[in-house]
């Protein structure tokens, strides 16, 4: 189907100021201008409950909670941001709003950010905080039995990478909530030609991204950043996974979704037409958005049922 007119909205005015940054001198300008796509499209942040700022063996984390119940689920979430660029600040109103959709207290980390922390810096610091997180539990009265991860773009693909390294030490998640991931740093699928251009996320700034993350060849094709090429998937949790019909990251997505499918991973994968990367979280302006982020809700609430 056409760009929703919502999406298009969007599109036309981020071309028409020059469209995405994608070099390292415009690293404080992509860095801004996220924030203040986040803060004109994210709407009003949500009320909740409570809201603590905790250090998790060295790495910073936002603790969300929903309401004053004790043993509430745990989401542990990872922003997107092509690993350079976001932050719990620039995701509050996503991190707010999940929390009270799913009921669930949210943990969102403030990994380390290339290019002055490249792989496998951000990494570390999302494992360590998924650590500290399910021993740590009764710090913010936690349910340990009930813990998740998510995470949308490159948070989408750590989120991923961390659901296969829990499996590989023995700890339990309930979910793996991958919202348009990350999940091939070669860029070779068909979307990228498809959309690399004029939908918000363009191929140049994700080669940015990529290069900045990475320190050559070799990372890109490890399964530590590329999911895709793991060597064995089977047993990981359960995912749902979100894709956007105009966006470069379309097919990995749908294609980790498929492979998590055929080792017998449980699996709910849906593409919303019409939609371009990072729609989840601008719902003031794409109506869509939130819809989504309903459905991510729903998958995190049943996982935990």
């Amino acid at each position: 189907m056409p760009v929703d007119p919502q999406a298009q909205l969007l599109c036309d005015a981020v071309n028409a100021a020059g469209g995405a940054p994608a070099s390292d001198d415009q690293l404080q300008v992509a860095r801004d201008g996220l924030a203040m796509l986040h803060a004109t499209g994210g709407g009003e942040p949500e009320n909740v409950y409570a809201i603590g700022d905790l250090d998790a063996d060295g790495v910073p984390v936002r603790v969300y909670r929903p309401s004053a119940e004790d043993n509430l689920p745990v989401v542990v979430y990872f922003h997107g941001g092509g690993w350079t660029i976001g932050s719990v600040d620039v995701y509050d109103a996503v991190t707010r709003a999940l929390a009270n959709a799913a009921h669930a207290i949210v943990v969102s980390v403030e990994y380390r950010l290339a290019p002055e922390h490249p792989y496998p810096e951000p990494l570390d610091d999302c494992w360590t905080a998924l650590e500290w997180v399910t021993n740590n539990t009764s710090v913010f009265e936690g349910d340990p039995s009930r813990i998740a991860v998510a995470g949308d773009s490159a948070g989408g693909n750590i989120a991923a990478v961390i659901a296969l390294m829990a499996r590989d030490a023995g700890v339990p998640l309930a979910l793996q909530a991958l919202i348009y991931p990350v999940t091939d740093a070669s860029m070779s699928s068909a979307s990228y030609a498809d959309n690399g251009e004029g939908y918000l996320l363009e191929t140049k700034q994700m080669q940015w991204f990529v290069d900045c993350y990475t320190r050559g060849d070799a990372d890109v094709a490890d399964w530590h950043i590329s999911p895709l090429r793991a060597p064995e998937v089977a047993g990981v949790a359960p995912a749902v996974v979100i894709t956007a019909e105009y966006d470069p990251l379309r097919d990995e997505g749908e294609a980790y979704a498929k492979r998590l499918a055929d080792a017998g991973v449980p699996v709910e994968l849906t593409r919303y037409d019409g939609m371009i990367h990072a729609f989840c979280a601008l719902p003031a302006v794409i109506e869509d958005g939130k819809r989504a982020m309903e459905q991510v809700a729903a998958a995190l609430r049943k996982a935990f049922a």
